[in-house]
């Protein structure tokens, strides 16, 4: 999410929405919307069985140096933002008798990070400015591979904070402040700690080679239905 002092209307898939409404402060934002991320994951636990629980993901998807060639593309109720394709659908791309749980459950893991790196791509024409780190929060951040293979793809530096619910600690910060327990903002910026950064170590050929891979990726996954799903 990326702050702007006005409202933005988005050329490239993103939806303009309200940050946060202060006092004496307004914060508007591009939000780009994805259906499918942990959910992926769980579907690897709950649908596919092969894994017992999220966490797992960590030390089988380090078993393989890459994801063998193929692509997940969790299309499972459309592709949102920036396609905004209600009748995509769901693929796993290069399939060869080489692929093992591993690469499957690592390209898993990867689609959270192209899907992240396409948001960010749009925020980063809509709103001309660069990206030049990115700050994460939620329970995948406890994935300390994933947030590496994160700032692998998106070329940046990703930062987990140490408080990592930080949907929940905004609420409690917009509380305090309405109570009078901090003075303002800057009382709130000075409280934040960061826990880790993950400095990207792919090469930039590596990277660009790997996105334009997901973006065919995505493209045989959109168009799949031949009428609108349903809403």
């Amino acid at each position: 999410m990326m702050r702007a002092a006005t409202p933005s209307r988005s050329t490239h898939g993103l939806l303009g929405t309200a940050a946060y409404t202060l006092a004496d402060e307004r914060a508007y934002a591009l939000e780009g919307s994805v259906a499918i991320t942990g959910a992926a994951v769980q579907w690897l636990r709950d649908n596919l069985g092969l894994i017992s629980n999220a966490a797992e993901t960590e030390a089988i998807a380090q078993q393989v140096p890459d994801a063998g060639g193929i692509y997940f593309v969790p299309a499972f109720s459309g592709l949102f933002a920036p396609y905004w394709d209600m009748r995509a659908r769901g693929a796993i791309v290069g399939l060869t008798r080489y692929v093992t749980k591993a690469h499957l459950v690592r390209a898993t893991l990867e689609a959270i990070c192209f899907q992240s790196r396409e948001v960010l791509d749009a925020m980063v024409a809509d709103s001309g400015h660069a990206v030049t780190v990115l700050k994460v929060d939620g329970g995948a951040t406890a994935n300390d591979f994933l947030m590496q293979l994160q700032a692998d793809i998106l070329g940046v530096p990703v930062v987990r904070p140490a408080v990592r619910e930080t949907t929940a600690l905004g609420a409690a910060y917009a509380a305090g402040l309405a109570r009078g327990v901090f003075a303002s903002t800057d009382d709130l910026r000075r409280l934040w700690r960061a826990d880790r950064t993950f400095e990207p170590a792919w090469e930039a050929g590596r990277r660009e080679a790997a996105l334009a891979g997901w973006k065919r990726a995505v493209e045989r996954t959109r168009g799949w239905l031949e009428t609108e799903a349903p809403a």
